[in-house]
């Protein structure tokens, strides 16, 4: 049974949620506040669905305790509306967003896709043992990156991205296509999120790894 903890300090909303995840046979647990969360928070949890606006840590910081000991894929929620609120989200390491109020078929939907592109991630990094890019190398069952020769830290989901360029060097990867590959472009995820983890890798990677191709996409060079 798939484990989710539910983080949200509105009581009807956090029931809501943890009912209706139950009646779908997960294993559910809750926390209302961020210093819970984090306490909540186990090597067995399979997915965290985390508000933002929550007390005592709120839910950027939240989640970047958690992506800082574990690849667990976190689904933030808010009634934040804004681009600045949205990006300061994916710059957390969030794996999706989702805006309030929502519809919850929707919600399982976006549970039911993170979960199988995380089981789908796992068996792709168990069958391939490294992925060379000139002096970048890839190692999939330990979900190392190397740059001459020494180590990058990056998140799951920045290990995937690069990974997907990486097996094609020279490919170029439009947004919705690597949205329908990593994020499942169907469930309505902001293509900006696109955008936002390439700024990252590029800055932890240094160099000119990746490649925008101006009007279509990105890539990975030949090496």
């Amino acid at each position: 049974m798939r484990k989710i903890l539910v983080v949200e300090d509105e009581p009807d909303i956090r029931e809501l949620l943890v009912n209706y995840l139950r009646n779908e046979g997960y294993d559910v647990v809750s926390a209302e506040d961020g210093v819970e969360a984090i306490a909540r928070f186990s090597e067995d949890t399979d997915l965290v669905i985390l508000d933002i606006m929550i007390p005592k840590i709120d839910g950027y910081g939240v989640c970047e305790v958690i992506k800082k000991q574990s690849d667990v894929p976190v689904l933030m929620l808010s009634a934040l509306g804004d681009e600045k609120d949205l990006i300061k989200g994916y710059d957390a390491m969030a794996d999706d967003y989702m805006t309030k109020p929502f519809s919850m078929p929707v919600l399982l939907r976006k549970v039911s896709a993170i979960l199988r592109r995380k089981d789908t991630s796992s068996d792709a990094k168990s069958t391939c043992s490294s992925v060379s890019c000139g002096d970048l190398i890839l190692i999939p069952d330990r979900m190392e990156v190397l740059v001459k020769g020494q180590k990058v830290d990056v998140t799951s989901r920045e290990f995937d991205l690069l990974l997907t360029m990486a097996k094609h060097p020279g490919r170029i990867y439009t947004r919705e296509m690597l949205l329908d590959m990593l994020w499942d472009f169907n469930s309505f995820v902001d293509e900006r999120i696109v955008d936002t983890h390439i700024k990252n890798l590029r800055h932890k990677l240094g160099g000119d790894y990746i490649e925008t191709v101006r009007g279509r996409g990105y890539r990975i060079g030949q090496g």
